[in-house]
């Protein structure tokens, strides 16, 4: 006996004496053992009862998380159905059902095609051919489901097939209440399917069908994602073309082959940008586009401008967002050495931190005034600067998470340096559809490999 209960036991005798005694003039001592005895026993027994109450609850809350096949099949499927109902998400789920649930046959469709079908059964029925049993069309027409007592009512159109499949339940696959397929649980035995077959394909089809509506709502968001992306992307080529311009305008008078030469640089630039697929590049691709903007930009500036790169060899095939570092050294050569009366520089630096790239732009210009820093990442501020700065932050933030973007630091008539952190990255394929928690660069090198 725990001796918890025999202290209790004895507390609860003590009160009772001093009310017995108080009240009743009862100071026996066989009253008080009895007492003490008895207290300790329901203690004891209440101890008992709520211990093997929680026993049974908790076996049966085992019990249910571990047999009960619908959650297992929720489970499993979830991961599965991420990139949608296709041939091979279908065959996972087919094997996944059949495994837990042991029915003799399994199939999963879209709304016109068979997307895999397992087990018992005729050879006919071949991923990628169409439907053939009228009772799946009819279940994908209504979008209700179809109890099929015998081989006649499934209505299979292949003539001269000695198909084994007498019995099956289908239930249609659902994405906000439109049909975009079926799953169908077959038995080899005619007559009444078992009621709990019936429950269980209904739930699986329920289950499957939130699963479904959920990966589509996650391709919706990557499809918004890219498509931010691309916006920022569209936002940013005007603004340096059009600066460009203005320093090749400047030449066309005073020096026509120096305009001339500026111009295929330019054109030179732009085939670069064009040729790129993706919203990721290179170092050394998004580098050599920073060094044909500085040409053009030095042909204006002369000696004022000089340029400091310490970029570690090992560093060059990592991938960066694309136009990630040459609005930042634009915004340096605008606002930072323009202003500045005498020479400037500009530095950029790379290096690697754990398990990311870390790029750093600083000059020794007029620096950002105190008031402003927290401004100039905000879209359309100032003149000019908020488009660079602010693309490449918002990019930066909608590929990575808001842990990223640019930090900026700055002191008046000393400088300005602009730092930008982001996971090493080796195959940037399957960034955008990843979470966007910053991915990890063993799990990137690992799909690389």
């Amino acid at each position: 006996m725990p001796i918890k209960l025999v202290l209790i036991g004895l507390t609860l005798s003590g009160i009772q004496t001093i009310i017995f005694v108080k009240l009743l003039f009862l100071g026996h001592l066989k009253v008080i053992l009895f007492m003490t005895l008895f207290n300790t026993l329901a203690l004891y027994l209440a101890h008992e009862w709520l211990s093997e109450r929680r026993g049974k609850n908790n076996s049966a809350e085992e019990s249910f998380t571990s047999y009960d096949p619908t959650l297992k099949i929720a489970n499993e499927t979830l991961p599965i159905l991420r990139g949608g109902l296709t041939e091979v998400s279908a065959q996972q789920i087919a094997e996944i059902i059949q495994k837990i649930t042991e029915v003799p046959a399994v199939a999963v469709t879209n709304k016109e095609q068979v997307l895999s079908y397992l087990g018992a059964g005729c050879e006919k029925h071949q991923p990628g051919d169409q439907i053939l049993t009228e009772a799946t069309k009819e279940v994908i027409r209504t979008g209700h489901h179809k109890v099929v007592r015998t081989s006649k009512q499934l209505n299979c159109t292949i003539q001269n097939c000695d198909c084994p499949l007498e019995s099956a339940i289908i239930v249609p696959l659902k994405n906000r209440n439109e049909v975009v397929g079926s799953i169908k649980l077959y038995q080899t035995e005619h007559g009444q399917l078992p009621p709990h077959l019936i429950r269980l394909a209904i739930g699986i089809g329920q289950l499957l069908s939130m699963q479904v509506e959920l990966a589509e709502l996650d391709r919706q968001t990557q499809l918004l994602t890219v498509a931010k992306l691309d916006a920022l992307h569209a936002q940013i080529n005007p603004h340096f073309f059009f600066n460009t311009l203005n320093t090749i305008i400047m030449y066309s008078r005073t020096n026509p082959d120096r305009a001339r030469h500026l111009l295929i640089s330019l054109a030179e630039f732009f085939r670069q940008t064009l040729k790129r697929h993706g919203h990721f590049i290179t170092l050394s691709e998004e580098l050599e586009c920073v060094n044909t903007y500085l040409e053009l930009e030095k042909a204006r500036f002369g000696n004022k401008l000089q340029i400091i790169e310490e970029i570690p060899e090992e560093l060059i095939n990592y991938k960066i967002p694309v136009l990630s570092i040459q609005p930042l050294v634009e915004n340096s050569v605008k606002h930072g050495i323009t202003p500045k009366v005498g020479k400037g520089i500009v530095r950029i630096i790379a290096f690697k931190e754990k398990n990311h790239l870390v790029l750093t732009i600083s000059d020794d210009g007029i620096g950002i005034a105190p008031d402003k820093i927290d401004k100039v990442l905000k879209p359309g501020y100032g003149s000019g600067n908020g488009v660079g700065l602010s693309n490449v932050h918002q990019r930066t933030q909608n590929l990575f998470g808001e842990d990223y973007g640019l930090k900026i630091t700055s002191n008046l008539d000393v400088g300005t340096s602009i730092k930008m952190r982001i996971p090493l990255i080796v195959d940037s394929e399957n960034i955008i559809t990843s979470n966007r928690g910053g991915p990890s660069y063993y799990e990137i090198e690992s799909a690389h490999r």
